[in-house]
């Protein structure tokens, strides 16, 4: 008790060491509790300072038992002592339910209930501020979230954020200092981040959102310099920026002042903060919105370490040049500006200095409680509010709308414009389909200005701000936010839809930042470089810029661009043209692209002395290569290149592939993996360019000998034992998803021992225990069994088919789902050899192995849809193969019965349309098989009824196409069965037909015309195989239906050439070929159908006037 007499925070350290556990100060406190009666209101004081500074310095942790008894004493000490004692009580109170939220339940009640003391203190009404704030602060700390422990109920987090919102809400009035009042503030927005992070809040009232949103950006500029604005109390979803009233005198006086600010910020103090400043804050001070881990998760992986080195002016363009968009000029020294943070000294303005760092950290908490807020709001609705935070050009005569923007051009602490910028690009962050309806190509000449005018216009405006803030800025991690905030805006813009010229600025001004001194500056602008050439490629205003100049705004950039003969010395293949033509006679090749150039320099030549990344912030890197997180990022440019632009990159192919391979011999397996990566683009943009379809002529591609020297290369050098590093399972699969991008011409011409070994490998791969590896070897072993050369091999085949099986019975679905993509490859294969092999093939084939196939398809039919898409695809493959002696054979009877019975059960479930579409393919490949019972089996009417119930209701068009495509498969009138069987098929496509236009689903609409021709086609195939007996249910089914699908008919047979969604070209000569075989099957073996049908006058039926001009109709006299 004496020594609580004389306690001062400043003895804490003698009464806690580093040596004494949790429990030991617990007892301490718990025994201090004990000695002093809640009368005496003097020592209560003292107690609970003791309580405070012990946990909230020391970190304390506190066992729910003593918890328990400390918290019961403070809600005592409330209910009981005076008011002056409060605040020192709330304080403990705070300390204690810090990161205790879970333990604090059964004393919720007291303090969130309805006459709860929290809700009594934190009152608007109250008038101690300082009161206010310490109730605030303990209910923030309640709403914190413990890992694996349940949360706030619903209930009280009404309470809590309904809390927080009014004091967020309020104004400072006079008798409020301003420091308490932004104390207050920060409170109440940490309560709400951590209600929005922890409780998973969601937000869905517009009121709700709209009254967080508004307190929330007029605390984004809370006692931000020269600028003064009121936001009304609720912001709403508009198209258009609302209202921000601003003070026209403060205004006008503080523009000077802003524009000297955003051009030249003032200096940093180099004086330390000092200690204990916001000690009594509380125990969440450790994580003040001022510090830097408000950036969040995204800037700490940016965040790489402090890089210092030798000084080197920064490369920074004019503001001239910025707004005009010309290339930035070369490296000059500048003068070098830093801002002022949150830290000040005595000689800058003392109390004034002191407010301005609580000001900025209101700013930062109220930036991290938005980003927050975005994560809580789906992207649909938060883009209703996207004027309110996002910038857009000021109209003639007004002021533009504060924004983002505006803080991270403007604000005089560089976190704060960090925090704003990151809150910016998370907005923009999945916002593609936001801003797709953006457009401007075209001149605007209209009366008034549409929507997609206005969001381009705003698009620009994020260019031509963000483009700033990139020349103004002196911090280098505010820097690396600016330019990810520009890849994101970048990777989301519908730049084929603007005018050109915005990306080009980008590009220009991004280049000197290649060779900033700050390694995070330079990974982030090799990250917005990526995102230049990945978007919408190829854009052609992109493929300008990938074909200026090397040199082109570089002279004087250092190490990132190194001179032509250095460059050959370490790339010998650089000089050197790999295209078929080679450079004309007499004219030195050309130099590469810039940003091939840039990325491979940085890739695999050696670092210089001059740069000034710091060599003890990379310590395993030495002073060899550049600093690993920047060839990372190169080696992703490089393979997004490829990707994107491969036509100007495989003049290169052979250096490409060399730089590939020199990364996977490194040490380094994250180097390894993204060489391997490379490898890949390289070989897949070889397979696109030989497609059948490739728009690529034939003297442009890569030409396939030197696609073999390549691959020579890599199975000769480091990709087979890059295959078998099994301690690595992601770089062995990227090096299999490589192998499996090869060329099959080039395949078929490599030597016999490196074929063997490629598929050596893969077998051997297919049974590792790693899930990651096991499913890329199954799909890359589905690739190979496309290949010419092996799909003949019957031995490959039935290893390949083993193989497949063993990792389609595997329990990880995503090796279930790839093996099962690899088996409907297979039996592709086997379709393909039946037809071209013949008999030969199938006798060779093993009848185990294939009743192996028909029985595993059939159970992977009933697994998870990513599974069934393809097992089914496999089921009708298999069934189509099967010969007489299978059909007939005891031991097949009961799979292929239930292999079928899988197929008409998956056409008519409730799975996803794409698993529906490969069920109604399948069931057009068992069609196609004579050896089955079509016409006679019981099955069939199952299968038809199934394919008609499709073809009439099923919401998807195309797996209607699929349908009726099948239904059309049948060669003979025996396969349709009974006449009751064809009416009802034939009514069915009758009633799709009428139903064709029919759908909930616009995105529907474009598949209505193929839907009708195939429906059409599959009625006139039924026509040409009626019987004599079909044709009196027809012709009912005519009278009834046919002034309604008459218009349908008359269309495909007289409309040009379409093709279907199968991807078959139908003419109109074949069409007048199908109606022609219709025609005369039924005026030679029914003629009375062909009376009943040619004959119009007599039944009433009358000719289309569209007829008379010549269409197959007219000619021929039929008439529906």
């Amino acid at each position: 008790r004496c020594f609580l007499h004389i306690f001062k925070p400043e003895v804490a350290p003698q009464i806690y060491s580093k040596g004494d556990s949790s429990a030991d100060v617990c007892a301490v406190l718990v025994q201090a509790c004990q000695l002093v009666p809640l009368d005496q209101e003097h020592l209560v004081s003292k107690v609970c300072q003791l309580i405070h500074h012990l946990l909230n310095r020391y970190q304390v942790m506190v066992d729910e038992q003593n918890l328990n008894f400390l918290l019961s004493y403070c809600i005592s000490a409330l209910r009981q002592c005076s008011s002056w004692t409060h605040v020192e009580i709330l304080q403990a109170l705070a300390a204690l339910v810090y990161n205790n939220g879970p333990k604090c339940q059964k004393y919720l009640p007291d303090l969130l209930g309805t006459a709860g003391l929290l809700l009594q203190f934190s009152d608007p009404a109250q008038p101690d501020v300082e009161l206010r704030r310490a109730a605030v602060r303990s209910m923030a700390n309640l709403c914190l979230s413990v890992p694996g422990q349940p949360y706030l109920d619903e209930s009280y987090r009404s309470v809590c954020f309904q809390t927080f919102l009014s004091v967020l809400q309020s104004s400072k009035t006079t008798d409020v200092d301003d420091i308490t009042f932004c104390m207050l503030l920060q409170s109440a927005l940490k309560g709400v981040q951590s209600l929005l992070n922890g409780g998973k809040m969601k937000l869905m009232q517009i009121d709700q959102i709209g009254a967080l949103l508004a307190v929330l950006k007029k605390c984004m500029f809370h006692g931000l310099p020269g600028l003064s604005i009121e936001v009304p109390t609720a912001l709403y979803p508009a198209p258009l920026p609302q209202y921000d009233k601003r003070s026209p005198v403060k205004q006008e006086q503080s523009e000077p002042a802003t524009s000297k600010q955003t051009g030249s910020r003032r200096k940093k103090c180099k004086g330390k903060q000092k200690k204990g400043e916001f000690g009594e804050e509380g125990r969440e001070d450790s994580r003040d919105a001022g510090d830097e881990s408000v950036l969040g998760a995204d800037m700490q992986k940016l965040h790489l370490g402090d890089v210092q080195g030798s000084p080197c002016p920064d490369p920074r363009p004019r503001v001239s040049d910025v707004c005009a968009g010309r290339d930035p000029p070369s490296c000059q020294p500048c003068k070098r500006f830093s801002s002022s943070e949150s830290e000040y000294s005595d000689t800058e303005g003392g109390i004034q200095g002191k407010v301005r760092s609580y000001q900025a950290n209101v700013r930062q908490g109220a930036l991290a409680c938005f980003l927050s807020t975005i994560k809580s709001i789906e992207k649909r609705v938060l883009y209703g509010y996207w004027s309110a935070f996002v910038p857009d050009a000021p109209g003639i005569g007004s002021p533009q709308s504060v924004s983002l923007m505006t803080i991270a051009l403007k604000d005089p602490s560089p976190k704060t414009r960090a925090c704003a910028l990151q809150a910016l690009s998370a907005f923009l962050e999945g916002s593609k389909q936001f801003l797709s309806v953006a457009e401007d190509a075209n001149d605007h000449k209209r009366a008034f200005t549409p929507f997609s005018v206005t969001i381009a216009s705003s698009i620009r405006e994020l260019h031509r701000c963000l483009l700033l803030a990139l020349v103004a800025e002196s911090s280098s991690q505010t820097l690396t936010q600016i330019v990810k905030c520009l890849a994101n805006l970048v990777s989301n813009a519908p730049y084929s839809r603007l005018k050109p010229g915005l990306l080009t600025r980008v590009w220009n001004q991004i280049k000197p930042y290649i060779s900033h001194k700050d390694v995070n500056v330079r990974v982030s602008s090799l990250t917005l470089l990526g995102a230049i050439i990945s978007v919408q490629a190829p854009l052609p205003e992109v493929q300008l810029l990938l074909q200026q100049p090397s040199s082109s705004g570089l002279s004087g950039s250092g190490s990132a661009t190194p001179g032509r003969e250095q460059w050959r010395k370490a790339v010998p293949w650089a000089g050197e043209r790999e295209s078929p033509q080679g450079s004309p006679a007499g004219c030195a090749p050309p130099e590469p692209c810039w940003l091939l150039r840039l990325c491979v320099s940085l890739i695999v030549l050696p670092r210089e002395d001059s740069c000034s990344d710091s060599d003890t912030a990379f310590p395993a890197l030495g002073s060899v290569y550049e600093p690993c997180p920047l060839r990372l990022e190169a080696l992703q440019v490089l393979a997004l290149l490829v990707k994107g632009y491969f036509p100007m990159a495989q003049s290169y192919f052979l250096g490409l592939g060399e730089v590939a391979c020199r990364c996977m011999e490194e040490m380094d397996p994250s180097i390894q993996l993204h060489g391997a990566k490379l490898l890949e683009e390289l070989g897949t943009g070889v397979l696109q360019q030989h497609k059948p379809d490739s728009p690529t002529a034939p003297e442009q591609r890569v030409p396939v000998s030197l696609v073999v020297t390549f691959w020579t290369m890599m199975l000769n050098g480091p990709l087979p034992g890059t295959l078998q590093n099994s301690p690595h399972a992601t770089l062995q699969t990227s090096a299999c998803d490589a192998l499996s991008s090869i060329l099959p011409e080039a395949f078929s011409l490599l030597q016999g021992d490196q074929q063997i070994l490629c598929v050596t490998l893969l077998l051997g791969l297919n049974h590792s225990e790693n899930p990651l590896v096991k499913a890329a070897a199954a799909r890359a072993l589905g690739v190979y069994i496309l290949f010419p050369c092996l799909r003949q091999d019957v031995m490959f085949v039935a290893d390949t088919a083993n193989a497949i099986l063993n990792s389609l019975h595997d329990k990880s679905p995503n090796v279930r789902a790839k093996a099962a993509w690899s088996l409907g490859n297979l039996t592709d294969t086997l379709i393909i050899n039946m037809e071209t092999m013949g008999q030969s093939f199938q006798e060779e084939l093993s009848d185990l192995l294939l009743l192996k196939l028909l029985r595993s398809a059939t159970e992977a039919s009933k697994d998870r849809d990513k599974v069934k898409s393809n097992a089914v695809r496999a089921l009708g493959n298999v069934l189509h193969f099967l010969q007489p002696c299978h059909v007939a054979n005891p031991r097949f009877r009961e799979a292929i019965e239930e292999s079928l019975q899988a197929l008409i059960a998956t056409v008519g479930s409730e799975a996803t349309m794409k698993v529906r579409w490969n069920a109604c393919y399948a069931l057009g490949n068992v069609f196609k098989n004579p050896a089955l019972p079509l016409g006679e089996a019981p099955w069939a009417t199952q299968a038809f009824s199934a394919l008609s119930s499709v073809v009439k209701s099923c919401k998807n068009f195309k797996v209607r196409i699929k349908s009726a495509m099948a239904l059309s498969i049948p060669s003979r009138r025996e396969c349709y069965g009974s006449t009751e069987q064809f009416c009802q098929i034939w009514s069915a496509l009758v009633v799709a037909l009428q139903r064709s236009e029919d759908t909930e689903d616009f995105l529907e609409f474009k598949y209505s015309s193929s839907l009708r021709s195939q429906l059409c086609q599959a009625l006139l195939h039924l026509l040409q195989l009626a019987r004599s007996t079909d044709l009196p249910l027809i012709g009912s089914s005519l009278r009834e239906h046919g002034q309604a699908i008459r218009p349908y008919v008359l269309q495909y047979l007289s409309s040009p050439g379409q093709e279907s969604e199968a991807g078959a070209h139908t003419d109109l000569a074949e069409r007048e070929r199908g109606l022609q075989g219709a025609i005369e099957h039924l005026s030679q073996d029914c003629p009375s159908g062909h009376a009943f049908l040619c004959h119009p006058r007599e039944k009433g039926a009358h000719a289309s006037p569209g007829g008379s001009s010549g269409s197959p109709g007219a000619q021929t006299g039929i008439s529906v």
